[in-house]
């Protein structure tokens, strides 16, 4: 599915099953707790934390999913057009990033 089909399927799916948007705030807010726990899973997964019974059936790409559709909820709702959005990062970051990475010793 393209960004643009994502974008339009969360917009159906909360306009009929969801009812309605929260507001941006409650979202931003929603946005982060998904966050948080994506950053749980990874500490746990990747970094020097055990897991706790709590955290033993999660799935990372769940919860990367729920992080997705929390800003494409708050994307659909300030009018942010993510595949616009993205090949405008995509541009600024080529113009500005050209040789930087390749420049940084630390990389290689």
């Amino acid at each position: 599915m393209t960004i643009e089909e994502a974008q339009k399927k969360v917009d159906e799916w909360i306009n009929t099953v969801g009812v309605r948007y929260f507001n941006e705030l409650t979202n931003m807010t929603i946005l982060t707790e998904e966050v948080g726990e994506l950053a749980r899973l990874m500490a746990r997964t990747y970094g020097e934390q055990s897991f706790k019974e709590s955290d033993k059936n999660r799935d990372l790409g769940d919860e990367m999913a729920d992080v997705l559709w929390v800003l494409i909820c708050l994307a659909n709702q300030t009018g942010v057009n993510l595949t616009e959005a993205l090949q405008k990062n995509f541009e600024k970051k080529n113009i500005r990033d050209a040789d930087r990475h390749h420049n940084n010793d630390k990389l290689h």
